[in-house]
């Protein structure tokens, strides 16, 4: 894969953009575009889910209207929940260079492949599709993100060569977890010789947010936020030539810039702080949701999981009472005891949490 036209680790994820009205506030992306480009990055991550089909639409307005195709590199996905059959692939794709104002995608993943997903794509015949359209010179270069266990990537990137890069979700509390398997899967990667584009690296926010006690580990350290050191530990990997991080505002965008400009690998002392944070984080049990809103894109009843799972893991954390949580929950949102148990949102959700029994867990308090 040519990494050429790719300036710096850092990736513009398109994901958790500020809202304001329920609309992505233009004004700020742009101003964040601005000054990530100024900064040297040029890496945008966007999927025709996220934020409710907002994200592509927002990448025109901002993004793809102001600037030369030249100026930057964006990356889209194939969503299995988008299409039913084979026929349905080549509209969707030919819609979201649409939206997104743009003739082709520098980069074009299979989204989310796990061993649930996979078998859809090969009936039909996505493989093939996106071979086509990489032809065509309507894809640059082909990749997948992937949300499972090692033995499955494996089998993967066997049967599907043509894929040229691999997005795993890579932070330091799932280094070694036996549902997400970061190292390993990232092992797999690089036996494949596929480089890795990392996801979820301060896992959601959840990184940020850290106990008291995990606080003061990096605060003896000096050595910048919390987020920069989980950014930092993802990008340290040998052959991960991408960090995307998921930006919201102004603040976020100029600390991961910081960050990135002049980067420094981790040393031996911040490998033992991560592994000391670590083990603090795993005596807080909590429900594992990085707030992607897969589940909320499938949900008949249009509950905002993440956003009852925050509030709980708060709950959880010690941070408020059950009763605090519900008076900051909006009146006007479905509430977790409006969850059929249809089980949709379990099949889409890259944690594999069981949806159903946490929101009961909810319901009741």
């Amino acid at each position: 894969m040519d990494f050429d036209k790719v300036k710096g680790k850092l990736g513009f994820g398109c994901m958790r953009l500020k809202m304001t009205d329920d609309q992505v506030d233009r004004q700020e992306f742009s101003r964040m575009i601005d000054a990530f480009i100024d900064s040297g990055f040029n890496y945008f991550d966007t999927a025709h889910g996220y934020i409710d089909g907002k994200s592509e639409v927002a990448i025109h307005d901002c993004l793809t209207s102001r600037y030369d195709r030249e100026d930057y590199v964006l990356a889209d996905k194939l969503s299995d929940w988008f299409f039913e059959k084979e026929e349905d692939i080549i509209p969707l794709f030919e819609k979201q260079l649409e939206i997104c104002g743009v003739e082709y995608f520098d980069i074009y993943l299979f989204h989310c492949l796990t061993r649930n997903s996979y078998p859809k794509h090969k009936r039909c015949n996505s493989f093939e599709t996106a071979k086509r359209l990489k032809e065509q010179g309507k894809i640059k270069h082909i990749a997948m993100s992937f949300h499972d266990t090692a033995d499955i990537l494996d089998m993967i990137l066997t049967e599907q060569p043509d894929i040229e890069a691999v997005q795993l979700q890579i932070n330091y509390l799932d280094y070694d977890d036996p549902s997400v398997q970061s190292k390993k899967c990232y092992d797999v990667a690089v036996k494949h010789g596929k480089k890795v584009i990392v996801m979820e690296p301060v896992r959601g926010g959840y990184l940020v947010n850290l106990p008291d006690e995990a606080k003061k580990v990096f605060d003896e350290l000096k050595g910048g936020s919390y987020a920069s050191y989980a950014l930092r530990y993802a990008a340290s990997y040998p052959e991960v030539f991408m960090v995307l991080s998921g930006m919201g505002n102004m603040d976020m965008m100029q600390d991961n810039i910081n960050t990135f400009t002049d980067f420094v690998p981790f040393n031996e002392k911040e490998y033992e702080a991560t592994d000391r944070v670590r083990e603090i984080i795993r005596q807080v049990v909590q429900i594992p949701c990085t707030g992607c809103s897969y589940c909320t894109d499938v949900c008949p009843k249009n509950i905002p999981i993440p956003q009852l799972f925050a509030g709980y893991n708060k709950v959880l954390s010690a941070k408020i009472t059950a009763q605090q949580a519900k008076e900051e929950f909006p009146k006007d949102k479905p509430a977790a005891s409006d969850c059929i148990k249809c089980g949709k949102c379990e099949k889409v959700c890259p944690q594999s949490i069981d949806i159903k029994q946490e929101l009961e867990k909810i319901a009741k308090i």
